[in-house]
């Protein structure tokens, strides 16, 4: 007991931490400014050709006028003057054309741009989706670990075999002792086979010793396991005999001699504190604006973590089947996601990182 207490309190147990870096410069951006600049440029400078023509033929015209009045003296002269409103016109219409083929190519870049600007910020969405599954996945797998390895410990394995007072009394004392070096539980409890919570680490706080809980899915699961080296993971919800806080309860089978095929004595429960671990995750991806939701949703699109503290457990957002993608909804809403790809030997819930902007 000495060398498993030993190593709990050598055991790192802080959430890993998002991942981030220097905000990059939008290329795009850049390139959408500098194609409006352009088309800006291109259609002042038409217009000023266009004023120089105008003036060219006003010119012309005045000339045309002035050799009719000279007569016969003058024919030189309107010949010439027919030649420059000719040369105006023709300017003039090459002017108009460079005008609207400028606009046009000018349009159809600025167009392209702003799909790509698009593309690459749904990509981006995607990529931190994931990063936020992937973050809670990590943090779930270590906490499959540990319920199999406690539900193994001689003081949860004897009490389970007989729950005699002294028993009790060990392994409560026992988880008590756990519970301090992992902080991000806020209860263990060892039941009983009918369900019955015959020792928890917390007893001081929640009297839940003597509670059944055998109606719970999360138990009636655990008895079906087949054998020590197997878990369950129950789906994020309210518990009333904590508080009503959100967590996230894993459970092993509790067997005879601690062995992976050993005799079914009993039912470890753990109770991760889902809420306070959760946020500090989706809180951490770096997005764009405050505006912009983190969320990590469960298999029916239910919103079990949210950046900005709203739905939970209540809302649900559909999404478009697939693995991953992004797409904007009717509303106008750029929706990105990414199904849990899983940690080690943890394969997940069907769970989804989600990017609402």
């Amino acid at each position: 007991m000495v060398a498993a207490i030993s190593r709990i309190s050598n055991r790192t147990d802080a959430p890993p931490q998002p991942e981030g870096g220097d905000k990059e410069t939008d290329i795009s951006v850049l390139i959408a400014q500098l194609t409006a600049e352009v088309d800006q440029i291109a259609c002042e400078k038409t217009r000023s050709i266009q004023q120089i023509t105008n003036q060219m033929k006003m010119l012309a015209l005045n000339a045309l006028i002035e050799s009719s009045r000279a007569g016969s003296l003058g024919a030189g002269f309107a010949v010439v003057a027919q030649e420059v409103r000719s040369v105006g016109q023709k300017v003039e219409t090459i002017a108009r054309e460079l005008e609207t083929q400028l606009t046009g190519r000018t349009a159809n870049l600025a167009h392209s741009i702003q799909e790509m600007t698009e593309r690459s910020r749904g990509e981006r969405m995607v990529d931190l989706a994931l990063n936020a599954v992937e973050l809670i996945d990590r943090n779930l797998y270590e906490r499959t670990c540990d319920v199999r390895w406690w539900a193994t410990d001689s003081a949860v394995v004897d009490c389970a075999a007989d729950p005699n007072a002294a028993n009790v009394s060990q392994v409560s004392e026992r988880l008590a002792v756990i519970l301090r070096a992992y902080t991000v539980y806020l209860d263990l409890w060892l039941c009983d086979l009918n369900g019955n919570v015959m020792a928890s680490a917390r007893s001081d706080r929640y009297g839940v010793k003597g509670a059944n809980v055998a109606a719970t899915p999360w138990f009636a699961d655990a008895l079906k396991l087949k054998s020590g080296d197997d878990y369950v993971a129950g789906d994020i919800e309210r518990q009333p005999l904590l508080g009503n806080a959100q967590i996230a309860t894993y459970c092993a089978s509790v067997r005879e001699g601690g062995k992976a095929n050993g005799k079914p004595l009993g039912v470890l429960a753990i109770h991760f504190d889902w809420e306070a671990q959760a946020r500090a995750i989706v809180e951490g991806i770096r997005v764009d604006d405050k505006k912009t939701r983190v969320l990590l949703v469960d298999s029916k699109f239910r919103v079990i973590a949210s950046s900005d503290g709203q739905g939970l457990l209540t809302e649900r957002v559909p999404l478009k089947v697939g693995r991953s993608g992004f797409y904007t909804d009717g509303s106008g809403l750029q929706v990105a996601f990414h199904l849990t790809p899983g940690f080690e030997t943890y394969k997940g819930l069907g769970w989804f990182g989600v990017i609402l902007r």
